[in-house]
């Protein structure tokens, strides 16, 4: 079965900050992750940000490249290459993601800057595509203050 695909509409949070929320949910289910962006130096950034993190929020991670990417059980890269076998996709700066890599896959998460019109159109595009393919997707959005599931398709 594949994926359902997740969108989360960011307003009022930064990706910084909703990542960390993403991710724990995905670990307490048991799930390794793909985070993929499309800058190295972006990753980086995400990847310090989530080291400074506080000590009862620490989320193990790993940035692509390593000598154990394949143990890691998140990873964050902009290489299509899941060397950590994830359960969970997360596509964070309008990062590529494709139906095909939902066959494999319990969750596929877009996060979009939703004050930045580029993104919002690169997600409405993935929407599209992925939804054409076939694949359930939900749209959440957090403007009201909480997420709220939006609509389903």
């Amino acid at each position: 079965m594949p994926a359902t695909a997740m969108f989360y509409h960011l307003t009022r949070s930064p990706v910084e900050a909703t990542l960390p929320m993403l991710l724990q949910k995905s670990l307490d289910a048991g799930w390794r992750v793909v985070v993929r962006g499309r800058d190295t130096a972006r990753m980086s950034w995400l990847d310090e940000k989530l080291w400074l993190a506080p000590e009862e929020g620490f989320m193990p991670h790993g940035l692509a490249g390593g000598a154990h990417d394949a143990l890691q059980p998140v990873l964050l890269t902009c290489a299509r290459e899941m060397p950590n076998r994830p359960a969970c996709l997360i596509s964070v700066d309008g990062a590529e993601v494709s139906a095909d890599e939902g066959e494999g896959l319990e969750r596929l998460c877009v996060l979009f800057d939703g004050n930045d019109d580029a993104s919002l159109s690169v997600a409405r595009a993935q929407w599209k595509m992925l939804t054409g393919a076939g694949m359930k997707a939900q749209y959440w959005s957090e403007e009201s203050g909480r997420w709220q599931l939006k609509t389903e398709r």
